[in-house]
C-alpha cells in the first residue's frame, strides 16, 4: 500500500488521494495484529486438553490392550503419608481420577460376571477403593484442623453427651429448630433426663456388659491355648 501511494505521487496522483491511501495503512495493520492475537489465543486454548478426546463410552471400559489378559500391571495404592504431601487442588484432581478408574473397574467387574469369566487383576479395584478411603481421611483431617483453628469445635456438627429416660448415655447432635425448645413437642418427647429410680438398672446393665466382655476374653484365651497345644511349632515361632 505504501509503495502504491508513492507510485501514485510519482505518476501524477493528487496529494489528497495519496494521503487517503496512506491513512488506511495503520487500520489495516491493526486489524492484522488483532487477527494474529486472536489466532494465537485460539491456538493456545485449543492445545489445552485435560484428558483424551473420546466420543463414545470408552471412558467406562478398560484399555483395549488389556482385553483378554489374565493379569494387568498396576501400581500400589496411595498411602496416607503420600496424600498428606499433596495440595488441596491436587487431591481434588486425584479424587476424580480415582473415581473415573473405579467406575471403569466396576463396569469391567459387571461385564466379567455377565460373561462368567474371571476379572483380570481384581486387586486393582481394592487398591482404588483403599486410595479413595485414604484420600477421604486426609481431607477430613484438614477440615477438622481448619475448624479447630477457626472455631475451636472438634466435630463438624456440634453436640453433647446426654442421658435418655432409661439412663443410657448417647451423643446428641445439635440441630436448628424454627421454634423455642419449650414449644417444640417433638423435642420435648425425647426426654433428655433420667430419674433416680433408674440408677439401679443402669448399674445392672453395666454389670451385664462387663460380664459379656470378660466371657469373650476368656473364650479367646482358651481358644489360643488349645491352638498352642495342637500346633506347638507355631506357638514357638510366635514366641521367637
Amino acid at each position: 500500500m505504501a509503495a502504491a501511494a508513492l507510485r501514485g505521487l510519482l505518476t501524477g496522483w493528487s496529494v489528497r488521494a495519496a494521503v487517503r491511501t496512506a491513512g488506511r495503512l495503520p487500520s489495516i495493520f491493526n486489524g492484522l495484529a488483532i487477527r494474529a492475537a486472536d489466532g494465537a489465543s485460539w491456538h493456545q486454548s485449543s492445545s489445552l486438553h485435560l484428558s483424551a478426546a473420546r466420543r463414545g463410552l470408552e471412558e467406562f471400559f478398560d484399555d483395549p490392550e488389556n482385553w483378554g489378559q489374565e493379569k494387568v500391571k498396576s501400581g500400589d495404592a496411595w498411602t496416607v503419608n503420600q496424600l498428606r504431601c499433596k495440595s488441596s487442588e491436587e487431591l481434588h484432581k486425584l479424587w476424580y481420577v480415582l473415581l473415573k478408574e473405579k467406575n471403569m473397574l466396576l463396569t469391567l467387574e459387571q461385564e466379567s460376571k455377565r460373561q462368567r469369566t474371571a476379572m483380570p487383576s481384581h486387586e486393582r479395584l481394592e487398591k482404588v477403593t483403599k486410595s479413595m478411603d485414604n484420600l477421604h481421611s486426609v481431607v477430613t483431617e484438614r477440615e477438622d484442623a481448619l475448624r479447630l483453628l477457626q472455631t475451636g469445635q472438634e466435630n463438624a456438627r456440634p453436640g453433647e453427651w446426654r442421658k435418655n429416660c432409661f439412663g443410657q448415655v448417647s451423643w446428641y447432635k445439635f440441630k436448628e429448630w424454627p421454634i423455642p425448645w419449650y414449644m417444640n413437642r417433638r423435642y420435648r418427647k425425647q426426654k433428655f433426663f433420667a430419674l433416680p429410680n433408674v440408677d439401679h438398672y443402669t448399674r445392672l446393665l453395666k454389670e451385664k456388659e462387663l460380664r459379656i466382655y470378660v466371657r469373650k476374653r476368656g473364650a479367646e484365651r482358651d481358644r489360643q491355648k488349645k491352638n498352642e497345644k495342637r500346633f506347638p511349632h507355631l506357638a514357638i515361632k510366635s514366641l521367637t
